[in-house]
């Protein structure tokens, strides 16, 4: 570990590479150390920035977008569940199914999207990030618009399976594949985008749900059925834009028709030492085994799964919530649902800038908005009024929305090579969605109207996520010292017109 007092060393003599076409010395250090620090030295702070700027162009708005629809194509079975509601062509009627059973929709959904995440993500490497995204996304928009044809809820449990069987991986998937671009201490800016797109789908899934509503009945299809049809052809389309646009690893032949060698190569040697790389092998078994023996791997498992399992809840409640509190008719229930999106993404734009500055350490600031997140949800479980509730659902959603920009990046500070990398993802990912299967379970129809013992479970279990946080936080609070060190010392570099050649992170 680097002593927090060692001194920022920074380029300021000539750089070794020649003005003209920025080779790197032939007489540079042959070792490993010495060499990266001749490739990053040769590096400006603006030369680094254009790089990352071209990163963040191949990156930043696909990989929004694709979690954009990932979200809108599974929260529309809660949506589609108040469309026409109390009319003949509602999907419950039809269906012949009670508000219980349509719970298990959800549930059913992340049952088997937790039995195939692990897999998904082992054979990530191997396929290659673009292949893989774009099996990922076909797949799912063919079961998506085969929703349109079931007749009972039997067909309709069997579609959600086949939808979480095929949707399986895709934000474990990208998560590690991002490791391989972004530092630690910059992860929380395509987190940030990812999750930022993730909320705009409240916003757009609310309004292809109004829009649709008017299509009900059309060539003998009800609204539900529009919608699913609908969007699964949209995103069977959109798999071919991931196809054509998603790179794969810094040094993948892909990479060398919009990166220079050298800028290959420089992104590569700035990464952390346990960062994932291209020419890593695509599954070492030894990395397996360590991530689970790993303590910090069932801590950060139990932070997210309690966090969900308040979370989920409510975003799977929130439109029949809102719908009740009786401030719009059908159908414009569907456009309540905007602000809380709204406001989720507002905050998340303002958590991305917050970590980009170091101010505190990520633990630390999720240690806030674990906070805010329980004051809001202990609102929901008490006695107010229907405006209230209407502002506790806002802000609920919107800190546990925020949650996950400083923990999906302080998750990534701890993990260790390609498979490493990929398992610890995707089981952290897949023990975190329990709380989606339980979640919607807590929202019994003998707990209605107001669900106050529902909201009273979530907002328990949200602080003993706080709870298993602190214990996290105790077991890596050396390591995040260390990456804000680093970061600080990266940002003071960078004003001077530098780039961080110093003491690394070590894990």
């Amino acid at each position: 570990m680097g002593s927090l007092g060692r001194d920022l060393e920074i380029n300021t003599n000539e750089k070794t590479s020649t003005v003209r076409d920025h080779t790197i010395d032939s007489d540079a250090p042959s070792s490993p150390t010495d060499h990266r620090n001749a490739v990053l030295s040769s590096f400006s702070a603006e030369e680094d920035k254009a790089v990352m700027r071209k990163v963040d162009r191949r990156f930043l708005l696909l990989i929004g977008l694709m979690y954009m629809l990932k979200n809108v194509d599974y929260t529309n079975a809660a949506t589609v569940k108040v469309l026409q509601v109390g009319e003949p062509r509602n999907i419950l009627k039809q269906l012949h199914m009670t508000a219980d059973e349509y719970n298990w929709v959800q549930s059913i959904y992340f049952i088997s999207y937790i039995v195939f995440e692990v897999p998904s993500n082992l054979i990530l490497k191997k396929a290659t990030p673009r292949n893989w995204q774009f099996r990922i996304i076909a797949s799912w928009g063919v079961v998506l618009a085969c929703h349109a044809a079931v007749k009972n809820k039997q067909g309709l449990y069997a579609a959600r399976f086949f939808l979480g069987m095929m949707e399986a991986g895709l934000f474990p998937g990208l998560a590690a594949q991002l490791c391989s671009w972004y530092r630690s201490d910059e992860m929380g800016k395509p987190i940030m985008w990812m999750f930022g797109f993730q909320n705009c789908a409240g916003i757009v899934g609310s309004l292809i749900a109004y829009g649709v509503s008017y299509m009900n009945g059309l060539g003998g299809l009800s609204g539900w059925q529009w919608v699913y049809l609908l969007e699964g052809l949209f995103t069977i389309l959109f798999a071919f834009v991931v196809y054509f646009t998603l790179p794969d690893y810094p040094k993948s032949p892909r990479s060398a028709k919009w990166l220079t060698p050298r800028e290959q190569e420089y992104l590569e040697l700035r990464l952390t030492e346990n960062a994932p790389r291209t020419h890593d092998k695509a599954f070492d078994r030894a990395e397996v085994l360590a991530s689970l023996r790993d303590p910090r791997t069932y801590s950060f498992c139990a932070s997210q799964v309690l966090m969900n399992l308040g979370g989920y809840g409510l975003s799977w409640q929130l439109p029949t919530i809102t719908t009740a509190l009786g401030f719009a008719g059908l159908p414009r229930n569907q456009l309540l649902n905007i602000p809380p999106a709204a406001a989720s993404v507002l905050a998340i734009i303002f958590a991305g800038w917050f970590l980009k500055r170091a101010y505190l350490t990520r633990p630390e600031f999720i240690m806030i908005i674990c906070a805010g997140a329980l004051s809001f949800f202990v609102i929901l479980c008490t006695d107010v009024s229907k405006v209230a509730i209407y502002i506790g659902c806002i802000f609920g959603t919107m800190f546990y929305a925020v949650y996950f920009i400083p923990f999906w990046a302080w998750r990534s500070g701890s993990l260790i090579g390609t498979t490493g990398t990929a398992f610890t993802l995707a089981f952290q990912s897949c023990i975190g969605q329990v709380g989606g299967v339980v979640g919607p379970q807590l929202f019994q129809s003998k707990y209605a109207p107001d669900y106050k013992v529902s909201f009273g479970i979530c907002a328990g279990a949200i602080g003993a996520s706080w709870i298993a946080n602190c214990f996290t936080w105790y077991l890596t609070w050396r390591n995040e010292k260390d990456i804000q060190r680093v970061r600080r010392l990266r940002i003071k570099a960078n004003k001077e017109g530098a780039v961080f050649i110093g003491d690394d992170v070590k894990l």
